[in-house]
């Protein structure tokens, strides 16, 4: 399929279609490629914001704990990769960061919608976090995100018996 554009978003139990984007330190993400672990894509407005940067710093001040649950961690928003470089670098992530300037990913998981700014219509990307299991099945999702105890909740659902047992077979 490749880096089409995507109609419609994809719901509870799908997969993602292949999209092949740059994230930091180099590498490229592939969405057929989330095999094997559990999957948090979190997506996020804008590098440097008061939200956003709280996110990215609960993220990684609780990524062992993910980690240890079988689960990596992106951070998906549309800034290009240098800029990315650069957030990660100053808050010292221990995940990718992804950048994802055309779009692809946030229409596959309907991240974008109409917002009203200073009396202007805008496309936003809202807030949001989604959760695949190890076959890279859609299991959970979070919209319209509050970054307080977001990575909690998130949490509750990996240390739930029932969605690790796939991991343990």
């Amino acid at each position: 399929m490749g880096n089409e554009q995507i109609m419609q978003s994809i719901q509870v139990g799908g997969t993602l279609p292949e999209i092949v984007l740059p994230a930091t330190s180099g590498k490229t993400f592939n969405s057929t490629q989330l095999k094997d672990k559990y999957t948090i894509l979190y997506f996020y407005p804008k590098n440097h914001s008061p939200g956003c940067t709280i996110e990215a710093q609960d993220f990684s001040a609780n990524f062992e704990l993910f980690t240890q649950k079988n689960c990596q961690i992106f951070g998906i928003s549309r800034d290009e990769v240098h800029k990315h470089e650069i957030f990660k670098q100053e808050q010292s992530l221990p995940f990718e960061l992804i950048s994802d300037t055309e779009q692809l990913l946030c229409k596959s998981l309907g991240v974008i919608e109409e917002k009203e700014m200073f009396g202007k219509t805008i496309m936003s990307l809202t807030r949001s976090t989604f959760l695949f299991n190890p076959d890279g099945e859609l299991i959970k999702q979070w919209r319209k995100v509050d970054v307080r105890n977001h990575i909690h909740d998130v949490m509750k659902v990996l240390e739930n018996p029932k969605l690790m047992q796939k991991v343990a077979n």
